[in-house]
């Protein structure tokens, strides 16, 4: 029996759920638009920790799951505890939300079974200067980075390496750029927000699915400098599923153990001279996006690693 967590009508975790059906693995799914209306408790005892989750006035008790898929959102920004036009949500219920949530989360770190992923090991992404520290000590190629608040510096590193885009150090999602045009006008911005400059790397962009010790490849063909908004751009982007060379595969493993990230996704570079270099990686990844590009069934991956199969 596994467990999943988030808004079922969202691709990845649709996809896990569609899964687990086609297995005949049993789920259970805390709908967290339903969280005013669900109920946990935990417990610990004689060193084991025990609990329920209610779910629409079932009962499960939480240590008969073998494994837990989480994608939660916040729950700040769950539409439930959003004001609908002018009538604001029930205090009550936005309380309940948010301490369910808090329980939920307290129990995801101490349990004893398969987590994809715990909370404490996704903040490894809230900095991206510290992850790129891990990605290179586990092997890997990093690009040539700036982090500064200094336009001045900003100038002498263009006029260095010509080619250069920016994006947030933070985990909050940003559009990479290109450093070009107007945004050379607006630089002295960066002195109320310090910002992360990299030299350009040239060559084809691949993500990487890690699930448990399985690698699922895909090269992404784009002009875009950030392929995930090419259509902003007008720009095309085509997905083939790719078998990476052992000793990248390999490697890419062994960056998802050291992280303690048992689903990731790892985003590499591969130059014209056969070099990778590793970007970032996303600790909850929207890897629907690829798996439906592609057919690389990602999600029943997710749930033979969760359910043992």
């Amino acid at each position: 029996m596994i467990l999943v967590c988030g808004i079922p009508s969202e691709p990845p975790v649709r996809l896990v759920v569609e899964a687990a059906e086609r297995l005949g693995v049993g789920c259970v799914v805390f709908n967290q638009r339903e969280s005013h209306h669900s109920e946990i408790s935990v417990a610990i005892r004689n060193g084991q920790v025990d609990g329920t989750l209610r779910i629409r006035e079932v009962d499960w008790p939480l240590r008969t799951f073998s494994g837990v898929y989480v994608r939660l959102m916040d729950y700040q920004d769950l539409p439930e505890n959003h004001p609908r036009s002018r009538t604001a949500p029930e205090q009550d219920n936005v309380y309940k939300s948010r301490l369910l949530h808090e329980i939920l989360v307290e129990w995801l770190e101490m349990a004893d079974c398969l987590v994809m992923n715990r909370a404490s090991k996704m903040n490894s992404n809230a900095s991206k200067p510290f992850q790129a520290q891990v990605i290179m000590l586990a092997g890997f190629l990093t690009p040539i980075t700036l982090i500064t608040n200094n336009p001045d510096e900003v100038r002498r590193f263009l006029q260095t390496h010509r080619r250069v885009i920016y994006k947030s150090i933070s985990a909050v999602r940003s559009i990479v750029k290109m450093l070009t045009g107007a945004k050379l006008n607006e630089l002295d911005k960066i002195r109320y927000l310090p910002t992360q400059f990299q030299a350009f790397v040239p060559g084809t962009n691949i993500r990487v699915h890690i699930v448990g010790s399985e690698v699922f490849a895909t090269e992404i063909r784009s002009e875009a400098a950030d392929y995930r908004y090419a259509s902003r751009d007008g720009l095309d982007v085509e997905m083939i599923p790719i078998d990476l060379p052992p000793v990248i595969a390999a490697r890419c493993i062994h960056l998802s153990h050291v992280l303690d990230l048992p689903l990731c996704g790892i985003d590499l570079k591969c130059t014209p001279d056969g070099e990778y270099y590793c970007f970032e990686v996303n600790p909850s990844p929207a890897y629907s996006y690829y798996q439906e590009s592609t057919g690389q069934d990602i999600a029943t991956a997710i749930v033979q690693y969760l359910s043992g199969l």
